[in-house]
């Protein structure tokens, strides 16, 4: 008898849907609507409705173990079932028990806000199963060889609700333009996990690196690596901290994007408003594909904060990303195609902890306008012990190679050295540099081409001893560098030019 009512009520459940509909809430960025599963149910779709056009809300579901998927701004409904499921969303058993959809307040401009969502419970599935999805596992090294790995830090599939490209295309378009890894950074979800295995298998020769843009209304991120959840209700519930700390547990580089894209509506949360917290970040996106199309050079407000960031003690490595969201299709003037810009990385082999490493140990460069860009490797005389070299004084080199014609100069602390004419293919130009006798110096070297950056490496930093680190030195006087006397390399350019540290202007605090 308890068995048929049963069977009753989840027949009941699954013709006729659950309706639940209110009043956003005027406090907080974020809230939850909970709804009740009951055994026997093997699929849920969930239809929701902002109700207002001048209201914009995202989407996501939990279950009672944990986190299903996160649509956003998917207009489409999110269906969940046991052996398949909606873009960005997690298939697998239903548990039975409170289910939650999350809500995000993305946009409020009509008000009292209202909300409309539909859950309908089935007995038996609609969607197809999809034997493509895997358990995820990182894949073997594609390359043995120690060398520059170039990449894309920042690209997205159809898992993120506001993209289209699917896994196939993706990889081929990156393959098509020279790049050996791809780093896919869906909007807080992990969907795109299920399939790597599959896809990673039919492209032997990229590797598909796992990732996370960690989408917050006052600033977005890449969590490089990342294989779980973390929930992007900053300052609701979770830190900024807690949120960091919680990738890198998992292993997981924490990289700040696009940091002063302030474009209102058009990409709501885009720059980044919140402060960094003790322990800083690993990276930050210094060249992003929107500012390329829209500028073609790098965003010295980006390079600025930057700036800023490493004048705090903040070792923080130089990134790039397309921000492609259809592989190279159908693209308009905001919007870059995959690769573009490049990242290089020095890495013991082409795996994604080797490349985790490289961006550790700051060994990065990043072509603004893609692979056929200049490259310069910043080595020293002594070797460093991950991106710091310990020593009284070094020489440091930057082989420059396709740059003839254009120019070269190193940065120091932030300001800008004399730029020096590069005079050949393979092109050498060096500077004797002394620690600081308190804190730590940094250097990185900029290629410019038209009167703007068009290479940047990441930074070589300088100490006397380790217990240096993370206090800063002194703001250098504008100086003259030492002839190289080396190779093809001429002497400096006689000059006085320097340029103060953009970020010293510019601020930026949650």
């Amino acid at each position: 008898m308890l068995l048929a009512c049963l069977l009753a009520c989840t027949s009941a459940l699954a013709a006729s849907p659950l309706v639940l509909e209110g009043e956003v809430p005027a406090d907080g960025g974020f809230f939850d609507v909970p709804f009740e599963v009951p055994p026997g149910t093997v699929e849920l779709e969930v239809r929701h409705d902002d109700l207002a056009s001048e209201n914009i809300l995202d989407w996501g579901l939990e279950a009672p173990d944990g986190f299903r998927g996160y649509g956003g701004g998917n207009e489409e409904p999110a269906v969940v079932g046991e052996r398949a499921a909606s873009r960005s969303y997690l298939a697998g058993p239903l548990r039975p028990g409170t289910w939650k959809v999350t809500v995000g307040k993305a946009k409020i401009r009509k008000t009292p806000a209202r909300y409309r969502i539909e859950v309908h419970l089935r007995t038996a599935a609609t969607l197809a199963p999809q034997p493509e999805r895997q358990p995820y596992h990182p894949a073997g090294a594609l390359s043995a060889q120690p060398r520059w790995y170039a990449g894309d830090f920042h690209v997205h599939s159809r898992e993120s609700g506001d993209a289209r490209a699917p896994l196939e295309e993706l990889a081929r378009f990156a393959r098509s333009q020279g790049l050996d890894f791809a780093v896919l950074t869906e909007h807080n979800t992990t969907s795109t996990l299920d399939f790597l295995v599959e896809a990673q298998s039919r492209h032997p020769e990229l590797l598909l690196v796992p990732g996370i843009e960690y989408t917050t209304y006052a600033g977005h991120a890449n969590a490089i690596g990342a294989t779980g959840y973390v929930p992007p209700r900053v300052n609701e519930g979770i830190t900024l901290k807690e949120a960091i700390d919680a990738f890198r547990g998992q292993g997981a580089l924490f990289s700040i994007n696009h940091p002063v894209y302030d474009v209102g509506d058009l990409c709501i949360g885009c720059a980044w408003q919140l402060t960094v917290p003790p322990g800083g970040v690993d990276a930050i996106e210094v060249a992003n594909g929107g500012w390329e199309k829209l500028g073609r050079f790098f965003s010295e407000g980006a390079l600025g904060y930057w700036d800023w960031l490493l004048s705090q003690g903040h070792h923080t490595a130089a990134l790039g990303g397309s921000d492609d969201h259809r592989a190279g299709v159908d693209l308009d003037f905001t919007q870059s195609a995959i690769g573009n810009p490049t990242t290089l990385v020095y890495a013991r082999e082409l795996s994604v902890a080797a490349l985790l490493e490289g961006i550790r140990n700051s060994r990065t460069v990043v072509k603004l306008q893609g692979p056929e860009d200049p490259m310069v490797d910043l080595t020293s005389s002594v070797a460093p012990t991950g991106d710091t070299v310990l020593a009284p004084s070094a020489r440091l080199s930057a082989r420059v190679t396709g740059a003839r014609g254009h120019q070269v100069r190193f940065v120091h602390n932030g300001v800008r050295l004399p730029l020096v004419e590069v005079t050949s293919e393979d092109f050498v130009v060096e500077q004797d540099v002394t620690a600081p006798e308190h804190g730590e110096d940094r250097f990185r070297v900029e290629v410019w081409i038209n009167g703007h950056p068009r290479t940047v490496t990441s930074h070589l930093w300088m100490a006397r001893t380790a217990d240096m680190r993370g206090i800063p030195g002194p703001v250098p006087e504008v100086m003259e560098p030492e002839a190289c006397g080396c190779g093809s390399a001429p002497g400096w350019s006689v000059g006085v030019l320097a340029l103060a540290v953009a970020a010293l202007r510019r601020r930026r605090n949650g």
